[in-house]
């Protein structure tokens, strides 16, 4: 019955949360100041936590490998931190590139 009645709240929560930009709307042409689209807004910032939630996810991954291989082999410890150092490096540039693209979008 608890699962139930928590899908019944969520699916009433997305409801509330989507019908009322609908109420809220001035026109056709509804847009920001920039004269770009309200969803191109939220689906950037979507895209952003998407892209930051993703990365956080690969860093905790690449990291739980990286102390894994330390336990099993100490002697490999310098090989194995110049490789999360890289990887690291990889990962984080995906988000920064996943906020440039967004940037473009909305400003340019």
């Amino acid at each position: 019955m608890g699962r139930k009645l928590m899908l019944l709240w969520m699916i009433a929560g997305l409801l509330l949360l989507t019908a009322m930009p609908v109420f809220a709307q001035e026109g056709a042409g509804a847009s920001t100041a920039g004269g770009k689209s309200q969803w191109l807004l939220i689906a950037s910032a979507f895209g952003m936590a998407l892209a930051a939630a993703g990365c956080g996810y690969a860093q905790s991954r690449a990291l739980t490998a990286a102390c894994e291989g330390v336990a099993r082999n100490p002697g490999a410890t310098d090989t194995i931190r110049i490789f999360i150092f890289l990887g690291l490096a990889f990962i984080e540039f995906l988000a920064l590139l996943t906020f440039v693209v967004i940037i473009l979008l909305i400003y340019g």
